[in-house]
């Protein structure tokens, strides 16, 4: 199919979308999702970005035991923009840890993939963010996602009112997809974590910059059709190391926090991750959804694994119109 094509149908998918109505009259085919009665999350003390990783990285992956061995592993970076000031990009060292961690554990190839939402010139951002030289070091595969083969997917939910998403045949074919997002909060969403993080797999060529499509068609809903339609089994590891608070995601402050947050069930991922910036999930538009289908949200429901969230968690400076977002400190 042609590019005229692919943007002739995407544009068509949206009027739907326009005209869906409110969040919750959608619905999502109960039969298909199974969530579990609990799922486990890890939260591991990581205090720099320049000391090893590859070990706790390493540690807090088999604490889940995916099946790793001979199999495709894709890492999705969450690589928006480039300030040299700020804090906007899961940090290199992360990704180049993530790497070593999965070959240790036999994987039989590890790619880094990524459809960054405002740069169309992706060779300044990986030099500018210094992606390249973790790829040359490791000889690497990086995928622009904005550019890469794509095929039609039928959507497995209905919050946007699309049918169908023209997806990267990377992501498609990963046998474990990691979801390596930057703990960050958000100005429209409230928070961007491994759920959010996946805006970057819908490709700019195909939906416009910076995923104009997924915008128009509504934040939440987009990260809900998003995740329910990627059917292949997903991991998460959240850069905690260093994170951004305030007018994030792209012009926040770094706030550091020294952790790595791990996961096979994102939203209870994102659920910790959250509770570890002092913002309560269910306030969470997408959290407070994705608990009833996607995956764990309620601290009842989540067993940590790891340190004790209650050790490392901090009151991340959210916009005046998040204030009610804020989990009352104890």
């Amino acid at each position: 199919m042609t590019r005229r094509e692919f943007l002739f149908a995407s544009g068509a998918a949206v009027i739907p979308a326009l005209a869906a109505g409110c969040i919750g009259s959608r619905k999502w085919d109960r039969t298909a999702y199974r969530k579990p009665a609990r799922s486990r999350v890890a939260v591991l003390p990581a205090g720099s970005y320049d000391r090893p990783l590859a070990d706790v990285v390493r540690r807090g992956i088999e604490l889940f035991g995916p099946r790793v061995s001979g199999k495709t592993i894709v890492l999705k970076p969450n690589l928006v923009e480039y300030d040299p000031a700020g804090v906007i990009n899961t940090h290199p060292a992360v990704i180049a840890a993530a790497i070593e961690a999965f070959r240790y554990l036999d994987a039989r190839e590890v790619v880094v993939a990524e459809g960054p939402g405002h740069r169309r010139d992706t060779e300044y951002l990986l030099t500018a963010s210094g992606f390249h030289p973790i790829f040359r070091e490791y000889s690497v595969r990086y995928v622009d996602l904005n550019y890469d083969d794509v095929r039609a997917t039928a959507l497995r939910s209905r919050f946007t009112g699309l049918r169908s998403l023209y997806l990267p045949e990377t992501i498609l074919r990963a046998d474990l997809l990691v979801s390596m997002p930057k703990l960050k909060t958000h100005h429209w969403a409230g928070v961007t974590l491994s759920l959010k993080n996946m805006f970057g797999v819908v490709p700019g060529a195909v939906y416009g910059w910076p995923k104009n499509v997924l915008h128009w068609a509504g934040i939440n809903e987009s990260i809900l059709d998003v995740n329910s339609s990627l059917s292949m089994p997903q991991f998460a590891i959240v850069d905690g190391i260093v994170g951004m608070e305030g007018n994030g995601p792209i012009q926040g402050d770094p706030r550091f926090c020294g952790v790595l947050v791990f996961g096979d069930d994102l939203a209870a991922v994102d659920a910790t991750a959250a509770r570890l910036m002092g913002i309560e999930p269910p306030r969470i538009t997408y959290l407070r959804i994705a608990d009833e289908f996607l995956g764990n949200v309620a601290t009842e429901r989540i067993v940590q694994i790891g340190e004790p969230v209650e050790q490392y968690r901090q009151d991340f400076r959210v916009l005046e119109p998040f204030q009610r977002l804020r989990l009352l400190m104890g």
